[in-house]
């Protein structure tokens, strides 16, 4: 595990993506909440969360956060048919949250097919990556060519 004890306390703010490719068929039935295991993206947006507070246990020598905010929305989309993901994780400490958004992103993605397996195995989860970093002695980096990234949203 790196040593992060000589580094100042920051601000640090991560915001991460990715996408669920499903059937046109399974996105009507997730809207209509149809889906048999019950609220899709309401079980999905509380694993992202949940897996957020845990990236200590699930990845190998990352430090343990704090975190003091962590949220996971969606944005259904017709063409292509599938859901779009986001997190945003906020933190004061002496490492980045870029981990934790990632990983929120990725298990609110699994959740998704999870509870849709049953009417649909041709999803695809992907284009996971991180948008968007701030503090630290880095700085801020803003992935090119991403919709823009709303601050306190």
């Amino acid at each position: 595990m790196v040593d992060v004890g000589a580094k100042p306390e920051t601000v640090r703010e991560a915001l991460a993506r990715g996408f669920v490719a499903l059937q046109p068929e399974t996105l009507s039935l997730i809207r209509d909440s149809s889906i048999p295991k019950g609220d899709v993206l309401a079980a999905a947006r509380v694993a992202g969360i949940m897996a957020a507070k845990r990236v200590h246990e699930l990845i190998p020598l990352c430090h343990t956060l704090l975190l003091s905010s962590a949220d996971v929305t969606f944005l259904p989309s017709p063409h292509p048919a599938g859901i779009h993901i986001e997190s945003r994780v906020r933190t004061t400490g002496r490492t980045g949250a870029e981990m934790e958004a990632l990983t929120a992103v990725s298990v609110a993605a699994l959740t998704i097919y999870d509870m849709c397996k049953a009417v649909d195995k041709s999803m695809v989860i992907g284009d996971v990556r991180l948008v968007y970093k701030a503090g630290g002695r880095s700085g801020t980096y803003r992935r090119a060519g991403e919709p823009p990234v709303v601050r306190g949203r």
